[in-house]
């Protein structure tokens, strides 16, 4: 049974931990819903500062919300709107400072200040994207993108 952690390392241990706790949750399981369902809620509970944390996966040529952690969210964004559907156009991770300098931003949650978009791509083509939202202007840096690039990449070899 999983049990919560406390913490208190530097930050690149803490995400290490944290990939290392994705391996053991989602070893030999096939189901894509089960697996973003517990990543999402894997990186929600160990993230601090963050109000939102999901995914949105890729179908018929938009995103569509997928397992997340939050208040409800937009339903469908379509390709190159937003920072998910610019993540996805540009098949780069889009890191924010501040959310309302982002031209075309698509505000689900009005305390949304800063967002890091991650896509996923498995095989060459676009699986969807990890999206995670803070309510604090700036809140990621390049560590954050670094060990959530890490993440994903670490989720991908489960969505088979």
């Amino acid at each position: 049974m999983f049990q919560p952690t406390t913490y208190s390392e530097s930050k690149d241990k803490n995400y290490e931990l944290l990939i290392n706790q994705l391996d053991a949750l989602s070893d030999g399981e096939q189901d894509h819903i089960a697996l973003l369902s517990n990543a999402s809620a894997l990186l929600n509970q160990s993230l601090d500062q963050v109000n939102w944390v999901g995914f949105y996966i890729w179908k018929e040529e938009e995103l569509v919300l997928g397992p997340f952690q939050g208040l409800p969210a937009c339903i469908r964004i379509p390709n190159g709107k937003g920072v998910c559907g610019t993540a996805v156009k540009e098949r780069s991770t889009q890191r924010v400072a501040d959310v309302h300098q982002f031209p075309g931003h698509i505000a689900c949650d009005s305390a949304s200040q800063s967002e890091i978009v991650v896509p996923i791509i498995r095989n060459n083509v676009v699986y969807g994207v990890l999206d995670i939202d803070s309510p604090i202007i700036d809140r990621f840096d390049e560590t954050d993108q670094q060990y959530l690039e890490a993440f994903i990449y670490k989720l991908e070899e489960f969505l088979k």
